[in-house]
Order: C-alpha cells, then structure tokens, then sequence
C-alpha cells in the first residue's frame, strides 16, 4: 500500500468537480492508495463509487438558522481535525473553494500536506471575497503543495487577482474523459436529435440553446437537453412560448448519457461561463460533433475550430443556430468533426491525466 489519501468536497452530487474526484478517486485507488472520500455534507451521491474506497460525511445539514450554522462550522472542522488526526493521511487533496479553506485550515492545524483545486471562474468564488478573507485564502493557497486548475484560462483568471498575484504553486491539469464500457442498441429518441447537457442553471445557456433551435426551425431533428437544476420551471416557460411543444423535450438527469452522445446529430454547450466542461469532452470522446459557446472557460483549450468542433462567439445566438444548421446540413464537416473529436481519448486519457496527480502526490 503506498499510503493513504483523502479527497474532501462539499458533496458527490452531479457536477464537474464530483465527477473528477470519483473518476480520480477510483484510479488511485486502483494504484494502490487507501482512498478516503470526505464529504463535508451529506447528500446522495450521483456516481458510483468502489466498495473499497471509503466516503465519509461529515455533517447532514437539516436547519439554516444563524445558531446551526455555527453548530455545523463547529462539527465540521472537528470532526476533520479528528480524521487528520487519527487517519494520518499522507496527503488531502479538496476540490472547490469552501472545501479548500475548511482543508487547508485543518490540514495546517494539524501539520498535513495538502492540495486544492479550484474548478470554476473566480468570479463566482474567491473574487467575491472581502481583502481579509481573500487575504487569508491567499495563505491557505500559497502553503498547499498545489493549487491545481483545469484550465490555462482559471490559472490566469487567478493571477489578475491582486491578493493572489504571487501565488507560484499554480498547476494546470486538464480533466479526463469519461471512459463508457457500453452502448446500447435500442434508441433513446424517435426521431434525430440534438443534445445539450448540464446542469439547468443561468450560466449553463440552455436558454440560449433553446432560442437558437427555435430560430432554425427544424422539422425533422429535436432538441433534447439532459440535466436538472433551478431553470426548469423558466426554460420550460420558455419552450411553451415559442411554441415548440414536443420537439423540445427538458429529460431530466441520465445514468446512460454514453447512449445520448452517441446518438445525437450533434452536441451544443450553450454555457455562458465555464470551468473546464465535462460534458464536451464526454461527446467528443464518443466521436459526437460539437460545438461550444467560446466562453470563460475551457473549450477554447478543448477545440480547435473548424477541425474537432466549431467554437462559436460567446453569446451569439445567431451564430450557434447558423453552426447548428451547418452541421446538420453538411455530412463531410459533420464526419470530419466526429473523427477528430475523438482524439481527445488521447490528450485527456484517465491514465495520462491521472498520472499528472500522481507526480503531484509523490514528489512529497
């Protein structure tokens, strides 16, 4: 056994992050390190897991109140303190910002090496801060082993920030494709289709996908978009109005999304802002042809425009229907796409991205 390891993030519920860390989990655990799961709240977990790696929660929230917000603070940075303590892994890596903080306060208290990651734009985390907290989240990163991104563009995000300007522990590593064992042979949908997935969230732009659709008005290729979040009630609201009815189909969260990929005319990430997105890689690797909003960030580091995949203007709508048109109407881009979007299985393979963690963790 080469040591223990723990992972420590807010839940395993869907999302980037909490796939990337299964995905990793899993790997080294097959590499020979005891691999703990520590979740910092309970909540059900969308991705199986292996039996022999242990998931820990550390609290089940069931109150907001002022008075159970300190009980829980409280709890959680015990309780984990205790973990470090009685466990004694040899390393924790933490995955998004206030799993970072809570690791790096209690791994410093308790003399433990450790690593964080940020996953998303910082303007929706650390650039939200106050200069007391930013400062204070300046020293948790700059004492980590690591502050690991998934992309140049968060690295460089990161950088403009003044608190965080010297920061030179900054690594880069991509996130790694999705491996699917099996397809079926039944059809998930009628008729052709295009696919969208993610979580139904402002940022993810199914609203803008959805408007795009309407505008190219296709008779014969639907539009289904997988995933659930808070614009549900709103995107549908907004399916009804532009009277779509049944060619615009809201699916829900898939366990077989492997099946969708690969039978899709084509895949669209509509998102206004990203990390570094899963799901594109995902379709790409199966060999669907993509086309992604060029937005902060990530696909403009995944695609190369007009040869794996169209990257199109952030937030042009008229440009995502015309892509869209063009790919459908157009079997030659739509081969040529399908079969250069398939090299990623080897930029961002589990193994070399794995591997990347893995120098990380044994350079102690």
């Amino acid at each position: 056994m080469k040591g223990k390891l723990f992972f420590v993030i807010n839940t395993l519920q869907g999302g980037g992050a909490e796939r990337v860390v299964s995905t990793l989990a899993g790997y080294l655990q097959q590499r020979n390190y005891a691999v703990h799961i520590i979740c910092l709240n309970y909540a059900e977990s969308s991705y199986t897991i292996p039996q022999e790696i242990k998931v820990i929660y550390l609290i089940d929230r069931r109150a907001n109140s002022v008075f159970y917000r300190l009980y829980y603070a409280a709890l959680t940075g015990c309780k984990l303190v205790n973990l470090l303590i009685t466990e004694k892994p040899i390393i924790v890596i933490s995955f998004m910002t206030s799993a970072n903080l809570w690791t790096g306060i209690t791994c410093l208290l308790t003399r433990t090496p450790y690593i964080v990651s940020e996953r998303t734009t910082p303007d929706h985390t650390l650039n939200q801060f106050g200069s007391f907290l930013k400062w204070i989240t300046f020293v948790i990163y700059s004492k980590a082993k690591a502050v690991v991104l998934p992309s140049r563009g968060i690295a460089l995000a990161l950088k403009k920030i003044k608190a965080f300007q010297h920061l030179i522990n900054l690594v880069v590593i991509k996130n790694p494709v999705t491996i699917f064992t099996s397809f079926s042979n039944q059809r998930v949908h009628s008729s052709k289709f295009i696919l969208g997935v993610g979580r139904l969230s402002y940022e993810k732009g199914f609203d803008q996908l959805i408007e795009a659709y309407a505008s190219i008005k296709s008779t014969d290729t639907d539009l289904l978009i997988a995933g659930e979040g808070i614009e549900l009630e709103a995107l549908r609201k907004q399916v009804d109005s532009l009277q779509l009815g049944s060619s615009v189909q809201l699916i829900g969260s898939k366990t077989n999304l492997q099946d969708y990929y690969h039978q899709a005319e084509v895949f669209v990430l509509p998102s206004r802002e990203e990390g570094y997105p899963n799901a594109l890689i995902e379709a790409m690797s199966i060999g669907c042809p993509s086309i992604a909003m060029d937005c902060e960030f990530g696909p403009s580091e995944i695609i190369n425009h007009g040869k794996n995949g169209l990257l199109i203007q952030n937030k042009s709508i008229k440009k995502m229907s015309e892509s869209i048109f063009k790919v459908l109407s157009d079997p030659v881009l739509k081969a040529k796409l399908a079969v250069n979007a398939r090299l990623i299985n080897q930029t961002n393979a589990l193994d070399v991205i794995s591997a990347k963690w893995e120098k990380i963790i044994e350079d102690l």
